[in-house]
């Protein structure tokens, strides 16, 4: 029943966008009107390091669909989907999707680097804080994992463990209203 909600959703948002109901390019094509969507919020701006000592920020997703997932290395459920991150990563990298995995670990890098080192992670590890945290509402579960559009509004909010397939619905479902809205 809730998968079928879920489909019927993802479906109707689709159609939606594609009939024109919704956030569309402008006449030039570009996708700034489409950023003007209010029904979803936009992801608050960050400035995160990564494994590596690169800093991301927003620019680094912009016109990109992103998972952005708040885990940590103490968490169970957390340790069942990152390998289905890493497959989302090696799949869809090339039509404009990136992960962004926010650990919330208070124990700083240590950990977080020997788990991502044993994970083969593909993907940009960073580190939060409670200011973090509190930027994007307040995670008060973990996992928590938003699936963000091409112009930074959060369409999914999940918490705790969700199924592989449902995140794989949701991902291509922006992924092809970003082809459709480019033709």
């Amino acid at each position: 029943m809730q998968r079928t909600a879920l489909i019927l959703a993802i479906v109707a948002t689709a159609l939606a966008l594609a009939c024109g109901i919704g956030p569309m390019p402008d006449e030039d094509g570009n996708s700034a009107a489409a950023a003007e969507n209010s029904a979803n919020p936009s992801i608050p701006e960050f400035s995160l390091r990564d494994l590596d000592g690169k800093t991301h920020t927003n620019a680094d997703i912009e016109g990109k669909v992103v998972l952005l997932n708040f885990w940590a290395t103490w968490c169970g459920p957390c340790k069942i989907e990152m390998p289905w991150f890493v497959d989302f990563q090696r799949k869809y990298k090339d039509r404009g999707f990136t992960v962004l995995a926010v650990s919330l670990d208070e124990d700083g890098w240590d950990p977080v680097r020997e788990f991502a080192e044993k994970m083969e992670f593909n993907f940009p590890v960073l580190l939060g804080d409670d200011a973090v945290s509190d930027a994007f509402g307040g995670i008060m579960v973990l996992p928590t994992t938003l699936i963000v559009n091409q112009a930074g509004k959060i369409v999914f909010t999940h918490q705790g463990l969700v199924a592989k397939a449902t995140y794989e619905e949701e991902i291509e479902v922006l992924l092809d209203v970003n082809a459709t809205a480019s033709l």
